[in-house]
């Protein structure tokens, strides 16, 4: 599943997500080590030593990657 947002496209497949920003940077994580946060529609990677948070436009775009990885929102 691909969810566009503000600053580039969010893919997301069951085990792994991949954050294609607008500027050219990617970002990668497996489902293990995410965490969505509906306060403020963030989402939150941290693998141990590399970490990183993204914020999305709005809650609609939170729900639909959840529901894809079949995580909860906190």
């Amino acid at each position: 599943m691909v969810v566009e947002f503000s600053g580039g496209r969010v893919i997301v497949s069951p085990q792994e997500v991949l954050v294609k920003l607008a500027t050219g940077v990617s970002l990668y994580a497996m489902v293990d080590d995410l965490r969505l946060l509906s306060a403020g529609n963030i989402m939150v990677a941290d693998a141990g030593a590399v970490r990183w948070h993204l914020t999305l436009d709005d809650e609609t775009q939170l729900a639909d990657i959840a529901e894809c990885l079949g995580i909860d929102i906190g």
